[in-house]
């Protein structure tokens, strides 16, 4: 996992954004372990690397056991990520940093919440399937169908799903129209928690996932890894823990001046490319294409699954 990780914090630069228009109570996890004097030190001493905790703390001039409980704050509130590795004298935990810039987005003036229609989308709910293995579905109790069968996406149970993964392929959901005749559309805000999808699950495994509106693709991710090694805050207990626990929670924005992830620019495609007003419906896609560079596959987690209580969330904001 972490030789992974440590390439993309040298060669990426990887930004976790605030918006503050609300506060979900992940955010304020994040906010809470932001606020203390040693955690800054041990972030920022951290860097793009790998240190092993007695490193740490020698390294800081700090008790091991206080460096501990600053460790777990902050692999709780997820701006790092550790793991146990074999060590010389029996295991040893070793811990990296995910992000190297933060930034917290104020709003000008407060929205109005009527200026909001906003979709949370089950992660059964899609209207149309096209994947291939290897691929399934499963509830929150027990697997759907049969495993590597795309005719399995099609079972009746199929709208309890809370994890979906194939190889290569995509899923597509739609939501209505509800902007009002006329409103003049801001922006839309699409997030969702996923990873990359390999056999059980691996640190090293790239995969190009695209994200298209209205059949306009508004940009490609390459998402790192397919994560396991450490259970999910919300997977099953019944699930493997060899197989895929958690993805990373990725916000897709566009808006009249182009898309982006994370508030990081993806693509010039713009909301006029969308065509939302004269449609009536809105289709939203999720895919890894046959002919991409990293044809790594696609796990999407609903609400109770993976490390987020969420399903599928679509957001239009209008003025």
């Amino acid at each position: 996992m972490f030789n992974q990780l440590k390439n993309t914090n040298e060669k990426d630069h990887r930004t976790l954004e605030f918006d503050t228009s609300s506060y979900p109570a992940d955010t304020l996890k994040k906010l809470k372990a932001l606020a203390s004097e040693p955690r800054m030190r041990i972030l920022q001493r951290l860097g793009g690397r790998i240190c092993n905790l007695t490193e740490l703390a020698k390294d800081l001039d700090m008790n091991l056991s206080t460096l501990t409980l600053h460790i777990n704050q902050l692999e709780d509130a997820g701006l790092i990520i550790c793991e146990h590795k074999p060590g010389e004298r029996g295991t040893q935990k070793v811990c990296t940093r995910l992000f190297s810039e933060i930034n917290i987005q104020f709003e000008d003036k407060p929205k109005k919440k009527e200026n909001d229609i906003e979709f949370r989308i089950p992660l059964g709910a899609y209207t149309d399937v096209n994947v291939h293995p290897t691929c399934g579905l499963t509830s929150e109790k027990q697997l759907i169908g049969m495993m590597d069968n795309p005719e399995s996406f099609y079972e009746p149970e199929r709208n309890e799903a809370q994890l979906i993964w194939f190889h290569w392929g995509h899923i597509e959901y739609r939501v209505p129209n509800r902007l009002p005749p006329k409103a003049k559309l801001a922006s839309l805000q699409l997030s969702a928690e996923l990873c990359s999808e390999a056999p059980t699950h691996h640190a090293q495994w790239p995969s190009d996932i695209s994200v298209w509106i209205n059949d306009v693709e508004i940009g490609t991710w390459t998402s790192p890894s397919d994560f396991g090694g450490q259970r999910g805050k919300l997977t099953p207990s019944w699930w493997s823990t060899g197989s895929t626990q958690y993805g990373l929670l990725k916000i897709w924005q566009v808006t009249p001046e182009g898309s982006f992830i994370d508030g990081m620019r993806l693509s010039g495609v713009t909301l006029d490319d969308l065509n939302i007003h004269d449609s009536s419906v809105i289709s939203v896609r999720f895919g890894v294409k046959k002919d991409a560079r990293h044809v790594g596959g696609i796990n999407l987690f609903g609400a109770k699954f993976g490390n987020y209580p969420q399903d599928i969330l679509v957001r239009f904001r209008y003025d």
